[in-house]
């Protein structure tokens, strides 16, 4: 295998049988190694289904911290597997795509985070976990959006604090706790912000019994409408505990999945569907990742994530902070 053409694509690009079954010869090279897949919701149906594991970042964290192997594969972007990383420093921690990274991530780069947090000095720095290693390494704590007002409410209410990347989450944050010492990144994933609440209106009126549900990466006048907020696993538990039926869904679509798989019998709907097999708006960083890939990179166990042991030990601050106070 050359390694140098792998970092070049990013992947391992390998011609294989085409009589070869992926799921099959996934699990069997997995439990050959003793290797642990863990999958984020966003990811495609077919990956979610071949994992060990399944969740949000926030359940993730929580998982790759609980592991013992010392060979994990995670199928997500790279800010998640760098996060695993720095859970299981002794761990191998692969990941199919190099380039599966993140709009938010990017939207936060270390050099300008730096600058901004010396723009406000006494401030509690608060990173949302999608951001990379490097930018955790200057933070004081981090959350998910599962947490992040258990976080924030657990900070002195006097202590300003300084909240990245994500603006809308921390705009949702702010307006919940009524705190007004917070100063908020301008950042966002490109996914939840180019919802359109006309689009979510008009679904509502072909729909009028469905329930929306949304992110709160999503914009305040989509929050605004919306019947639940929560976190990808707390919209997925609100529609398998409701007593409705029918959901728009605004949010990234892969969690429609485990939506269906956990209450087949309800109706799922998706602003801006093209038709019933595609969405227009799927994460395309969430996306690179597939079962050849996944095949592949157990085989060679390559790509992997590779973080200085200095990063390693100042980003896991700021997570094992958000850890214990979950």
């Amino acid at each position: 295998m050359n390694y140098s053409i792998v970092d070049k694509l990013g992947y391992i690009d390998e011609d294989i049988d085409s009589n070869i079954d992926l799921k099959v010869a996934i699990r069997k090279i997995k439990e050959e190694k003793n290797a642990v897949i863990l999958a984020h919701y966003y990811q495609r149906p077919e990956v979610q289904d071949i994992a060990d594991f399944v969740g949000d970042s926030l359940a993730l964290s929580l998982k790759a911290a609980s592991l013992n192997s010392s060979l994990i594969l995670f199928a997500g972007v790279k800010f998640m597997a760098e996060t695993v990383k720095i859970l299981r420093p002794n761990s191998q921690v692969l990941i199919p795509d190099l380039n599966a990274g993140c709009s938010l991530a990017d939207s936060c780069q270390f050099s300008d985070f730096k600058k901004f947090i010396d723009l406000h000095p006494n401030h509690i720095v608060v990173t949302y976990v999608n951001s990379s290693a490097e930018v955790k390494t200057i933070s004081d704590i981090c959350c998910t959006s599962s947490n992040a007002i258990k976080v924030v409410k657990s900070l002195n209410n006097s202590t300003p604090v300084i909240f990245a990347p994500d603006i809308n989450l921390g705009s949702y944050v702010k307006s919940t706790l009524n705190r007004s010492n917070m100063v908020l990144w301008n950042g966002s994933c490109h996914i939840h912000n180019q919802f359109i609440l006309q689009d979510i209106i008009t679904l509502k009126t072909k729909h009028p019994k469905a329930k929306v549900i949304a992110h709160p990466e999503c914009q305040n006048s989509i929050l605004l409408i919306s019947d639940f907020i929560g976190s990808t696993k707390s919209l997925l538990d609100f529609t398998y505990n409701s007593n409705n039926t029918d959901f728009i869904v605004v949010t990234e679509p892969g969690i429609i999945h485990q939506m269906k798989k956990l209450s087949p019998q309800k109706n799922f709907y998706f602003p801006y569907v093209q038709n019933e097999e595609c969405y227009c708006n799927e994460c395309s960083y969430m996306k690179l990742n597939n079962l050849k890939k996944i095949y592949l990179t157990l085989k060679y166990e390559y790509p992997y994530i590779n973080l200085e042991p200095d990063i390693i030990s100042k980003a896991a601050i700021p997570i094992n902070r958000m850890l214990k106070i979950n």
